[in-house]
């Protein structure tokens, strides 16, 4: 009898479980047969194993480096437009082509209150001041973790740099403890963006719940901080980002959360914005030949230890284009999600309330009807008028660009110049694999070998 018993709460827990699952199955059925009203005109397409969707198509095909193949598989089955999946254990249609960017009508007056409460400090006349720091700290990252080795990994170093410039920018953070106090969750907390929503203990969606709480609590003290000491010395003029989303009378938790979507967007995709900047430019010869030229003829320009400047920024238009193509081929972000706040209609489809829609920058990028012969490096298409509107969105596009992308402009063309007027540089290995992740990253970090440029 002591066995029985001892044996029934696991054959509760057993038959609940069965239950549960059964029941779920049921909801998910019946769900997907339109609840029993109406059935609307989904997009064509399939929703794949309940719960998981066609999660485990998507990630597989992201980490071996070719995301586009999830979404071209099944717009040659289903629709050019638009179709539908479920993906991290929603209901999702995803859009295809430039066309989408151009019909966000209903967030635009969105879109339009959300700009006019930017931040100075990301406007092009404000953040030219912050040129010389970015120079200043490009400068020593590289004399500090790049010139003592001859070889490198350029994927963590890149990113050890972004992180640094923008905890300094940001926070005005400059302490190495400090920084790498920031560093280390926030890696945990990225590495959740795109994992299943499974909130059990050991699963990355787990590490990356308690990161961001970690990230809060660390973010909220340093922010009252900052609060306090503009009270106690009536400071009037912003020194950093925080600063000025605090004298523009935000509260300490609107800041911490918008200061996360900050460091997500400016860390890693510039991050690796710059790491693969530096692969084609090893795969390229004639292309490294003509950024350097151009680099160094801003250097010529300058006394010795002056800083760049927003006019030597404006003359590095070649090596934009170079940055440009590289992140229409290895773009730092794959797309971007939304929600449907109600039924709408796209290319004669229905999109249900609820349903997530989900958009990827490769439907146009790799699409020969904007570039010819998508898949060659060719840094001439960003010349003269450029690519058609819309089809070139590493930034996103329409009333919900990025603000960020000057931002980015600026830390990438500085941080080029400074590693291209030091170094040259060979990769240890050509045939490096690319997963996604969800960003672009090589396997190995991009190991090179470095030598120091004799001018």
């Amino acid at each position: 009898m002591d066995a029985f018993d001892s044996f029934m709460p696991y054959l509760l827990h057993l038959v609940l479980l069965y239950v549960s699952a059964g029941l779920f199955y049921f909801l998910y059925k019946y769900k997907s047969s339109g609840g029993g009203g109406p059935t609307p005109n989904l997009p064509p397409g399939k929703k794949g194993l309940p719960y998981i969707g066609e999660t485990l198509d998507f990630v597989l095909a992201s980490r071996r480096g070719t995301p586009e193949k999830f979404v071209t598989d099944r717009t040659t089955k289903y629709s050019p437009d638009v179709f539908r999946t479920s993906l991290l254990g929603e209901d999702m249609a995803v859009f295809c082509g430039s066309a989408v960017l151009t019909v966000d009508n209903s967030s635009k007056e969105e879109s339009t209150k959300l700009r006019a409460y930017l931040p100075p400090f990301l406007k092009p006349e404000s953040l030219q001041h912050f040129i010389p720091v970015m120079d200043i700290m490009a400068k020593e990252h590289l004399n500090q973790h790049w010139s003592p080795y001859n070889e490198v990994q350029v994927f963590p170093l890149s990113k050890k740099y972004t992180f640094a410039l923008a905890c300094r920018l940001f926070m005005s953070v400059t302490d190495y403890d400090e920084i790498e106090n920031f560093a280390k969750p926030f890696a945990l907390a990225t590495a959740g963006l795109m994992s299943v929503p499974i909130d059990l203990p050991g699963t990355t969606f787990n590490r990356a719940v308690k990161a961001g709480r970690l990230i809060r609590q660390r973010l909220l003290a340093l922010i009252t901080q900052k609060k306090n000491e503009i009270l106690e010395k009536g400071k009037t003029v912003a020194s950093d980002l925080v600063d000025s989303m605090l004298m523009d009378g935000m509260t300490e938790v609107e800041i911490g959360n918008k200061i996360v979507g900050f460091f997500i967007a400016s860390h890693d995709t510039t991050s690796t914005a710059i790491t693969f900047i530096v692969s084609y430019l090893s795969d390229y010869p004639e292309v490294y030949n003509r950024v350097l030229e151009e680099q160094m003829e801003v250097l010529r320009c300058k006394e010795a230890g002056e800083p760049l400047r927003w006019e030597d920024i404006q003359k590095m238009k070649y090596t934009w284009c170079v940055a440009c193509e590289e992140m229409r081929l290895a773009p730092p972000a794959n797309g971007s999600f939304r929600e449907a706040i109600t039924d709408f209609t796209y290319a004669g489809y229905t999109i249900p309330k609820g349903w997530k829609a989900f958009w990827m920058v490769h439907t146009t990028h790799k699409n020969p009807k904007y570039f010819t012969d998508p898949e060659r490096f060719d840094p001439s298409r960003f010349e003269g008028n450029g690519p058609a509107p819309y089809s070139f969105v590493p930034f996103g596009g329409g009333p919900r660009m990025c603000p960020g992308k000057e931002y980015a402009r600026l830390e990438i063309l500085t941080f080029i110049h400074n590693l291209l007027t030091t170094f040259k540089w060979v990769k240890l290995n050509p045939n490096e694999k690319i997963s996604y992740i969800p960003s672009p990253i090589p396997k190995e970090g991009l190991p090179v070998k470095m030598q120091p440029l004799l001018n």
